[in-house]
């Protein structure tokens, strides 16, 4: 009975494994299927051409493609070091009860649907930068800000509980040599968690790259390279959200789903990258 029932949990278990699998190739054969007509006529000329003329069924995917990358380089500058920062105060600085009151506030932001912090960011933020830039406010900035504020939560909750493994012994050994609570932080606590904050900043940063609705409302929609940081733009999501029901042809339609494949194998490659590279050197040191 024991051995029928390792064997059951054995094979259910590597199902599951390889069902993970079978997803992603599922995902990534409809993408390239549907992408197929745009592939053949457009090539890898798709990737750096600009034009996107739907009624002489012209596309081009770059200004898509470097709205999608700036905007999340915006704000993964903008999110990582205030995470990490929310991180350090939460795990050693912070009181307990503001600890708990602080910490469920930040779990709390992590809950809020896109959708929301997009109205909050074309109502609150687009105003201001139009105040300060001019323009209508809507642009890589205000898409960049929206972005940072919705991965900052999730990123600052998985660094806070990479820090939080720090054995005691660790910090306690060091404040019995004279280490100050900075030298702790410095040269203790975020070297032994380097490696949970790295694999918090990459998670947050495959969901700031592929979200949608948040950036839809305050990036503009415009299908062309920004002049500045504050210049109307459009994202690979921001794209595909807003003209899939209107695409009324064979080849605009493939177009769209050629800016998918293109967006699932960025978040691929940015991922395998910090997989198979920097969480090798990472634990190579460790």
């Amino acid at each position: 009975m024991n051995k029928t029932g390792d064997l059951l949990f054995l094979n259910i278990t590597r199902f599951m494994a390889y069902a993970v699998l079978i997803i992603l190739i599922a995902i990534f054969v409809v993408l390239f299927n549907e992408a197929k007509s745009a592939i053949e006529a457009f090539g890898f000329g798709f990737l750096t051409s600009s034009k996107w003329a739907p009624n002489l069924e012209i596309f081009g995917g770059f200004p898509a493609i470097a709205g999608s990358i700036l905007s999340t380089m915006i704000a993964m500058f903008l999110a990582v070091p205030l995470a990490i920062g929310i991180a350090i105060f939460l795990s050693e600085i912070a009181h307990e009860r503001l600890k708990s009151t602080v910490g469920a506030a930040v779990e709390l932001l992590a809950a809020i649907p896109s959708v929301i912090y997009g109205m909050w960011g074309l109502f609150y933020f687009a105003p201001i930068l139009r105040v300060l830039f001019g323009g209508n406010g809507l642009g890589l900035l205000s898409a960049g800000i929206v972005l940072s504020i919705m991965i900052l939560p999730f990123m600052a909750s998985v660094a806070r509980d990479a820090m939080n493994t720090t054995p005691n012994i660790l910090k306690e050994s060091a404040y019995a040599l004279g280490a100050t609570k900075w030298d702790v932080i410095k040269s203790v606590i975020i070297p032994y968690a380097k490696a949970g904050i790295l694999g918090a900043a990459i998670l947050a940063l495959g969901r700031a790259i592929g979200e949608t609705m948040a950036v839809t409302f305050v990036m503009g929609n415009v299908h062309k390279l920004p002049d500045t940081i504050t210049s109307a733009a459009t994202s690979i999501p921001v794209t595909l959200a807003n003209e899939f029901t209107e695409a009324d042809g064979a080849l605009y339609y493939s177009s769209l789903f050629y800016l998918a494949l293109i967006l699932f194998v960025i978040s691929f490659v940015v991922i395998g990258i910090a997989k198979f590279v920097f969480f090798r050197k990472l634990r190579a040191r460790i």
